[in-house]
């Protein structure tokens, strides 16, 4: 049988053609990786940009986070003064509906017997009585007392009809007292408000994190499609928690102006 050149150990030699088609392909595939270098050094590029971006936000959720903190503990402690102010208001207005009940007591006898008095036509003693009540009045009444005994002097003179059975009487006494619980209400629901709003920047602060660690990840995986998939991943993580966080109220009274006020 006839050997070929090959079998020969001789090479053949290609032709321009072959020689070219070599050649594009392996220009063709320098390209390809140029432009997949280039494409993972841009990945890179926006990556640490989004590092940074995402290390801002969780610096700041920390920090609105603290003074929503700082907020809710001077709320409760507000709250718990003025519970503990209108407690005490609350009992002094009922030592004074005692007081008054005894000075009405008083009175009351002082009429019953005026009364008497003058039915008996004992004017003198009528009057010296009146005289009496009277001093009672000025020494023993508060101006809205005094004003509820002539209330029920004007629906009774003999004394029958009850100053405290005026309307708004009894609440009058209180008034105070509810108004300083009422304000403990409202510095415990801001206190609540606070906390609740703490707590969602912390989740932030959590989301932000989980960001942090998947952009951090991204250069572990080998093919640029991998790489890509996390990133978008954490992309999408940071806009929802950016959203979130944009939701969320900032404290009371916050001013970014406040902050540099020396």
């Amino acid at each position: 049988m006839f050997r070929t050149l090959e079998d020969k150990g001789l090479k053949t030699q290609k032709t321009p053609e072959e020689a070219l088609t070599a050649e594009e392909k392996a220009k063709a595939e320098e390209e390809k990786n140029a432009l997949y270098e280039k494409q993972e050094k841009r990945l890179e590029i926006v990556i640490a940009i989004f590092l940074g971006i995402t290390a801002l936000l969780v610096a700041w959720a920390a920090w609105i986070g603290s003074i929503h903190s700082g907020n809710q503990n001077d709320n409760y402690t507000m709250s718990n003064n003025y519970a503990s102010a209108g407690s005490s208001e609350y009992n002094t207005a009922s030592q004074y509906i005692l007081q008054d009940m005894m000075v009405w007591n008083t009175i009351q006898d002082y009429l019953f017997e005026k009364a008497i008095a003058e039915y008996d036509n004992d004017y003198q003693k009528a009057q010296m009585l009146q005289d009496k009540v009277d001093h009672q009045i000025r020494k023993n009444c508060s101006e809205e007392f005094a004003e509820a005994i002539n209330w029920a002097y004007e629906q009774d003179p003999a004394g029958t009809v009850s100053p405290f059975t005026k309307p708004g009487m009894i609440d009058g006494y209180y008034t105070k007292a509810n108004e300083l619980l009422e304000e403990s209400m409202t510095y415990h629901e801001q206190g609540e408000e606070d906390s609740s709003n703490c707590d969602k920047y912390g989740l932030v602060g959590v989301v932000y994190s989980l960001v942090l660690f998947l952009l951090g990840i991204v250069g572990i995986f080998k093919r640029l499609p991998s790489r890509r998939l996390v990133f978008w991943v954490s992309i999408g993580l940071l806009v929802i928690a950016t959203v979130y966080m944009c939701m969320i109220p900032l404290p009371t009274g916050f001013s970014l102006a406040n902050c540099f006020d020396f």
